[in-house]
């Protein structure tokens, strides 16, 4: 058998380049068969795993494969990219140090370095690979790419836009670099990419990827110059495309919604005690309601630091409660489960320790994951000491906030952003867990609204510190000074003081807002 070993890994990395991962991973398997102690049979497995969005059984090969052959940079950096898509940050995190070392000037082995430092919340290191990376291969469009995105989140508008720019004259077809560009900046009538983008169209033309991105990215440039018509019409074009292709269905969430609210009919009773740590402070609400506005308020206090948005605490939950059976949008696993047996301190232990290394520098972190309202049942028990603060906005601007943004695909959660009624439905859901969640965990939310901190920032921010227990400190009302990369899409607008800009913004869009004011009105949410 083992003559044929050459073979079935040639077939398994042949069905690796062309993402066929069962195939990639049976004939991986079979070499495994053939000899135990493979390293590449085990690498090869764990690759096709990783493809089929199982990383924790990737984990066991690849760690299997890094330990036989340790100064395989290959191995480590795929071993490390598991890590981090099982949320074991810690553990990522150490595997890319000892990587890093042996990466040597691979350029490609460098960019993939910064995309899992990127994974792993460690923003500051992945900007340094990216850099190296294009220090190396500086006609690689993909590695220009993301040392521009690591730029701009890290504040420096200017030398990103050079990177975004080198990027599309290496490849002036990379749709993601002309809509980062246009978000990059607010566009002028003097300073602005619309002739280039529109020249663009065509060739984006019937490719849903491609028209997305491009017509987001007109989309937001015309509505910098006022021309709003244009503006919607561009997002309703750029949105089309992916709205078919995920064939979202609003009922899936109301099941999942209606599955969060059957298992908290009320207070439990009695109360868990959960872990006792007051370290997280969460900050939820809608995407584009302000919750990177208030975590960088709350992160300007010296004893606050941002984790950004972390997925750990879902990770968690389906770790602990749901045994691995939860993907955050099915609700059939949660109507199995018994809240009864929850081991509630577990859960925030399995939640803390897996926020390491990116938290613990300073007395409080922030958890800044806006969909964890869906879990804010969850948070409250397993630590009864957190704070829990949720951000409310205007919802005609909360629905438009959604739609007029192309959000990551990685998450599986914004499926409704593609079309601006399922984005209304969503909201309805929203606001109805947002009631439930207030009677059954009574004086454990901060309800904070957007436009109430734009009107009066000191008074809100005081409410803010005096709710987490922290003490005063003028440097919460300078937050634009905060130095701590951003990486949402609300990474430009945190850079400057609090502004009026974004108040009252559907009133731009009213004509085109009827049947989404309709539709939450009879719902019975105000609208004005």
């Amino acid at each position: 058998m083992k003559q044929h070993l050459p073979s079935l890994l040639d077939a398994s990395a042949s069905a690796a380049r062309a993402a066929r991962w069962n195939e990639a991973h049976d004939f991986a398997l079979r070499a495994i068969e053939a000899q135990p102690d493979l390293a590449h049979g085990h690498f090869l497995a764990g690759v096709a795993l990783t493809g089929l969005h199982q990383p924790q059984a990737a984990i066991g090969h690849l760690a299997h494969a890094a330990a036989m052959d340790p100064a395989n940079v290959a191995y480590g950096v795929h071993h490390a990219r598991a890590l981090a898509s099982a949320i074991r940050l810690g553990a990522a995190a150490a595997e890319l140090e000892r990587t890093r070392r042996l990466a040597g000037d691979d350029p490609l082995v460098l960019d993939t370095i910064g995309e899992v430092y990127y994974r792993c919340g460690l923003l500051t290191q992945a900007m340094d690979a990216f850099r190296e990376a294009v220090r190396l291969a500086p006609d690689n469009a993909g590695f220009r790419y993301n040392l521009a995105t690591a730029l701009a989140h890290h504040g420096d508008a200017d030398g990103a836009e050079e990177e975004f720019e080198a990027c599309i004259g290496l490849a002036p077809m990379h749709w993601r670099a002309h809509h980062s560009l246009a978000q990059l900046r607010r566009q002028t009538p003097s300073r602005n990419h619309i002739p280039r983008l529109q020249s663009l169209v065509p060739a984006a033309q019937g490719k849903p990827t491609a028209s997305a991105y491009l017509h987001m990215a007109l989309a937001k440039e015309h509505e910098d110059l006022g021309d709003h018509a244009a503006a919607f019409e561009h997002m309703r074009t750029g949105k089309a495309g992916p709205r078919r292709l995920t064939r979202y269905d609003s009922a899936r969430d109301g099941r999942l919604f209606q599955a969060l609210m059957d298992l908290f009919p009320g207070p439990l009773d009695p109360a868990p005690a959960g872990h006792g740590s007051d370290e997280p402070i969460f900050i939820f609400g809608m995407p584009r309601s302000g919750t990177t506005l208030v975590d960088r308020i709350l992160s300007s206090h010296p004893q606050v630091q941002s984790a950004g948005e972390l997925f750990n605490f879902p990770a968690a939950l389906n770790d602990v409660v749901a045994q691995g059976a939860f993907n955050g949008v099915d609700d059939r696993p949660l109507r199995n489960l018994d809240l009864a047996g929850v081991d509630w301190e577990r859960l925030g232990e399995v939640y803390l320790s897996s926020t390491r290394p990116l938290t613990g520098q300073l007395p409080r972190f922030i958890d800044k994951l806006p969909h964890n309202f869906l879990y804010a049942g969850f948070i409250a028990h397993a630590f009864p000491n957190a704070r829990l603060v949720l951000l409310r906005r205007n919802p005609l601007d909360t629905c438009l906030g959604n739609f007029r943004v192309l959000f990551g695909p990685e998450s599986p959660w914004f499926d409704y952003s593609y079309d601006l009624l399922d984005t209304g439905r969503y909201y309805i859901l929203f606001d109805r867990l947002m009631a439930h969640w207030k009677r059954v965990i009574p004086g454990r939310i901060l309800e904070v609204g957007y436009e109430a901190l734009v009107e009066d920032q000191e008074a809100v921010t005081r409410g803010l510190l005096d709710f987490c227990g922290l003490p005063w400190d003028g440097s919460c009302l300078r937050f634009e000074h905060n130095t701590t990369p951003v990486s949402t899409a609300s990474a430009a607008q945190v850079r400057r003081p609090v502004y009026r800009d974004a108040l009252q913004r559907w009133k731009h869009y009213e004509a085109h807002l009827g049947p989404l004011r309709e539709l939450l009105s009879d719902a019975g949410i105000a609208v004005q």
